[in-house]
């Protein structure tokens, strides 16, 4: 900006003073010809129409160089045809020749400085005006951009804390169920659960960072029902902690999926319904018609969410545990399988998730 500044200053300044000495030399010739023109015809010459000029001071000379009238005071240097410094532009014209006795009109112009001083104060103003207005643009614009960075790193920030904590939760009830020699059975059920929902996590991890350096088993025909009433004997300890009804309503149906991704899959959906639904709840599960449908009474999600809950990290809710990847497991899954994965949620009310196979 400096630079177009700079160069366009001086661009300006070339023109001024182009434009400024063509006027001068315009204004001495016609001083020239009505000089001539009134020694010819014997009229008079209007001397004091251009010395009353506010543009330009002018004096007229003899032939010894002696000023005849006009309101220059400096001294001249005959020689020189042009004359240009700081302060002011001087032309030196003879083309007079002798008539009404003046051979040189000297005209002098001392606005020439004053335009500079004031183009100068424009380009400034102007570069001022140009850099804030171009900084506040690009701080916007900085801003706007590195607002998804600035995102994503609270995400993950958030993640790594949610992690620790829900990793912390089931290892501290198997370390303190394991602190007598002699276990009951309800401390042994309290190790069983812990133990299930590290590994619960552990493979949910394993999916979302190392299912790419890990080799997939071959997708195969697999009886949905058959693993869906497996899966859920796993959550009947947690279903049962919280007094949750479980209803099944389901056909048998072979689909073409790896199975240990649609265990990944059926387990996010029902570990939310359980997680998220309220003491004496319920759960219905459904698959029919190549159609699997969980419905819950739990805490719902309001509508204004619904679009960022497949995204990693975004929990639409504080409440209870997790970190934000179940349901993005469940849309990666279901467009890997092209599963139209439907949510329908009812704030207080409940949720519907609806696989269509």
């Amino acid at each position: 900006m400096i630079l177009v500044a700079f160069l366009y200053f001086q661009n300006e300044k070339t023109l001024y003073f182009d434009l400024t000495k063509s006027n001068m030399q315009n204004v001495v010739s016609k001083l020239s010809n009505e000089i001539i023109f009134a020694h010819m015809r014997g009229t008079h010459f209007n001397q004091d129409e251009y010395l009353e000029n506010r543009d330009y001071r002018l004096s007229f000379y003899d032939e010894n160089q002696k000023k005849l009238f006009g309101n220059i005071d400096e001294e001249i240097d005959f020689d020189k045809k042009f004359i240009k410094n700081d302060d002011f532009i001087m032309i030196i014209d003879n083309s007079t020749v002798g008539h009404l006795g003046i051979d040189y009109i000297v005209i002098k112009d001392n606005s020439f400085t004053k335009k500079i001083d004031n183009l100068m104060g424009k380009i400034i103003v102007a570069f001022i005006s140009s850099f804030l207005f171009i900084s506040f643009v690009g701080f916007y614009l900085a801003k706007l951009f590195l607002k998804p960075i600035k995102d994503e790193r609270e995400k993950l920030n958030n993640f790594i804390k949610d992690t620790t904590h829900e990793l912390n939760t089931p290892i501290s009830a198997i370390l303190m169920s394991t602190e007598s020699e002699n276990l009951n059975s309800r401390q042994i059920e309290r190790i069983k659960l812990s133990a299930k929902r590290v590994s619960e996590i552990y493979k949910d991890l394993t999916y979302v960072f190392l299912r790419k350096d890990i080799k997939a088993n071959e997708s195969e025909e697999l009886d949905l029902a058959f693993l869906i009433k497996e899966q859920l004997a796993y959550f009947e300890p947690l279903a049962n902690k919280k007094k949750i009804e479980i209803t099944l309503n389901i056909e048998q149906f072979f689909y073409k999926i790896e199975e240990d991704e649609f265990i990944r899959l059926f387990n996010n959906i029902v570990s939310n319904a359980v997680k998220y639904n309220k003491i004496n709840g319920k759960i219905e599960i459904s698959l029919k018609n190549r159609v699997l449908t969980v419905k819950d009474t739990g805490i719902g999600i309001e509508t204004p969410k619904l679009k960022d809950i497949f995204n990693r990290y975004y929990r639409a809710t504080t409440e209870q545990g997790g970190f934000g990847i179940g349901l993005n497991i469940v849309y990666e899954i279901g467009k890997k399988y092209n599963i139209k994965v439907e949510v329908e949620s009812i704030y207080n009310e409940g949720t519907t998730i609806t696989l269509r196979f």
